[in-house]
């Protein structure tokens, strides 16, 4: 569970996620959903939503105290989700244990966001909904909770949000919940449009039904419907907020406010599982308490985060056998990996030096001057297309092939005696022969830096404390695509290898340098020279 250290700090799954197993003992109805993997892992199948709604039910019986009844055919909600709602609403209006009331907007069957708030802090809720089943059940599930004294559950008609639902109303709410739906139409909720194509798909099935998944211009249209009701409630509630389940339409709504000129405006974001989404809050209290926003630390602490493989023990043994293959004869497999490494970054004409480090590793300075890492294996299948496409030459009446003939060897001896039968799979940035592609402007500028007499040679890069330092040259200083930092460490029979970002135009071009440097490695045990 990726995500489950930012959640809200007082969210009690935080550091304690569901023990499964236990759970599962407790409850039969949630055991028959259990299963054990291969390691003896209790895990739950969350594309089965019987399997969703038990964990739900289990969850709110055992930590809260609650029995409820869901619909498969509706919304099942997911407990810490609603939680982080929860506690960041308590954070909004200083109510933690305090009595508040609000307004839950679409409460649906569950009822979950009253019903968590009635029994956790004995707040007062009027819980509105559209569809007759999610009324009937949100109904049921109050009542069977003894509830009816804090919540009260009203059907409402299809177009209305707040107004209608505080018409007969006389008292200051402290703040309403909202969780709109998020999709405009049935393309949408299955994914078609809504989400990037590179992304993976969800890990949870989607329930829910059509008044609770999907609106008419989606979760931002129906979010500006909200903003249109306040503008007109303005003090009767003390805090608006709702949950956004796009962070792209964050962005609109803010600036909608702006425009309306609302007075206080913030944001947070609810982190949990695999899952994240988002907040939007506003207020005409002048004297109302307004949260930051999220903190920015862990933005930065995710950017300063370094990249890191792990190469395993066998690779790393097989590395170490291999590097006498490649003139060295490092004492160790992190030794090893690091020769192979510089030789990679040699042949990417990546420069790259060694710099001092503790006594458990090796590191390297790197500075790319030109993106030589992209394109590699479609350049080298293109290479390998071409020289199959070349005509055979008649052989000389002595059996030797012409020179230059496609049956001529392709290279020269090796130092130590061994062709380069494998050249085919050492990294080859622009084997083809075609000019090198040039997405970014200031490659250009790199690239012909690197035409200077001082790093035209490829074996001029530093390999290590003897080897003679490349001398970048004036021309060189502003125009290099980054520097990063390359630590070889040996971690029991693995090889740990990490990249720190240093400085540089644009840290994916680091993000595919890893993953080069990682595939070359693979490459290398696969088919070894």
């Amino acid at each position: 569970m990726a995500l489950n250290k930012s959640m809200h700090p007082r969210n009690r799954y935080k550091d304690k996620p569901p023990d499964f197993t236990y759970l599962a003992s407790k409850y039969p109805d949630f055991q028959k959903h259990v299963q054990t993997s291969l390691v003896g892992r209790a895990t739950v199948n969350f594309k089965d939503p019987e399997a969703v709604r038990a964990l739900t039910c289990t969850l709110l019986k055992e930590d809260f105290g609650l029995t409820i009844d869901v619909p498969l055919e509706r919304l099942i909600p997911t407990v810490p989700l609603r939680l982080n709602y929860i506690h960041w609403v308590e954070d909004l209006t200083g109510g933690q244990g305090s009595p508040r009331s609000g307004i839950d907007i679409g409460t649906g069957a569950s009822c979950i966001y009253p019903l968590l708030g009635a029994s956790m802090n004995g707040w007062y809720f009027l819980a509105t909904e559209v569809d007759d089943i999610c009324y009937n059940y949100a109904k049921k599930n109050v009542e069977q909770n003894n509830m009816a004294d804090l919540i009260k559950v009203v059907k409402v008609p299809q177009k209305t949000l707040l107004m209608d639902a505080l018409r007969e109303e006389s008292i200051v709410y402290d703040f309403c919940m909202c969780n709109p739906p998020f999709f405009a139409n049935q393309l949408e909720a299955k994914g078609v449009n809504s989400r990037n194509s590179r992304r993976p798909p969800p890990s949870s099935v989607n329930t829910g039904g059509a008044t609770e998944i999907m609106a008419e211009g989606g979760e931002l249209e129906f979010v500006k419907r909200i903003i249109h009701d306040s503008l007109q409630l303005k003090r009767r509630l003390r805090w608006y907020s709702c949950m956004l389940g796009k962070k792209c339409s964050l962005a609109p709504l803010k600036e909608e406010l702006r425009k309306q000129g609302v007075p206080k405006v913030t944001h947070t974001e609810f982190c949990q599982g695999r899952t994240m989404r988002w907040a939007l809050a506003w207020s005409f209290y002048e004297d109302v308490t307004v949260p930051s926003p999220p903190c920015k630390k862990r933005k930065l602490e995710k950017a300063r985060r370094p990249l890191t493989f792990t190469v395993q023990g066998p690779t790393a043994a097989e590395l170490h056998a291999q590097a006498a293959s490649i003139g060295r004869a490092p004492a160790t497999p992190a030794e090893s990996v690091a020769a192979w490494l510089e030789k990679i970054l040699t042949d990417l004409k990546v420069l790259h030096k060694r710099v001092p480090s503790g006594d458990s590793e090796l590191s390297l300075l790197l500075t790319a001057v030109e993106n030589t890492w992209v394109h590699v294996r479609q350049k080298r299948r293109e290479q390998g297309r071409q020289l199959r496409e070349l005509p055979r030459a008649q052989p000389l009446p002595g059996g030797s092939p012409q020179p230059g003939s496609a049956l001529a060897p392709a290279s020269t001896s090796t130092d130590d005696g061994s062709a380069q039968a494998a050249a085919d799979d050492a990294p080859e940035p622009h084997g083809d022969g075609k000019k090198p592609d040039r997405p970014q402007e200031p490659e250009r500028g790199a690239r012909d830096c690197t035409e200077s007499p001082s790093t035209a040679t490829p074996s001029a890069h530093v390999r290590g404390a003897s080897s003679p330092k490349v001398s970048l040259g004036p021309c060189l200083a502003p125009c290099f695509l980054f520097k990063c930092l390359l630590n070889v460490t040996l971690e029991e029979s693995n090889v740990v290898v990490e990249m720190h970002w240093v400085e540089g135009q644009n840290k994916d071009l680091m993000n595919q340098l890893c993953t080069c440097l990682k595939n070359f490695l693979l490459r290398q045990v696969a088919q070894p020279i």
